[in-house]
């Protein structure tokens, strides 16, 4: 009895991943669909793409070979013109200090900085429109 437990523990947990996964994805898929209507609109009409720097945890900033767009006031989050979706903190490295960060692209949220601190996260929709809205 105890054997089938824990084979239905496992297979429970294991498709609990699965949907998790699954859901992740498609986040990621509508997420990546908001990114490249941004990246159209703001290659029409602004804003223009600037450098993007990556930042240690430490506060040192670095060189990334990147252009785009900052998503949040931190300058922690960005997409590329390429419309890649970036996590700008990197550990400190003498290399970088060098040659430069590079950040690996990451899957997009719809809600940025989700799981930060109260304020901090908001959906990608909003901050993209705001983006895009003259100011």
């Amino acid at each position: 009895m105890t054997d089938d437990w824990h084979e239905q523990r496992a297979r429970a947990v294991a498709h609990h991943g699965a949907e998790l996964e699954r859901r992740r994805e498609a986040e990621a898929e509508q997420a990546r669909a908001l990114i490249t209507d941004f990246v159209t609109a703001a290659r029409e009409s602004g804003p223009p793409a600037e450098p993007l720097r990556a930042r240690s945890y430490s506060g040192r900033s670095y060189r990334t070979g990147l252009r785009g767009w900052y998503l949040n006031p931190a300058r922690t989050i960005a997409i590329s013109e390429a419309g890649e979706y970036y996590s700008l903190l990197v550990p400190s490295s003498a290399k970088a200090l060098l040659l430069g960060a590079e950040p690996v692209p990451q899957p997009p949220r719809l809600i940025v900085g989700e799981g930060a601190r109260d304020g901090e996260s908001m959906p990608l929709a909003t901050i993209l429109q705001r983006l895009l809205t003259p100011r």
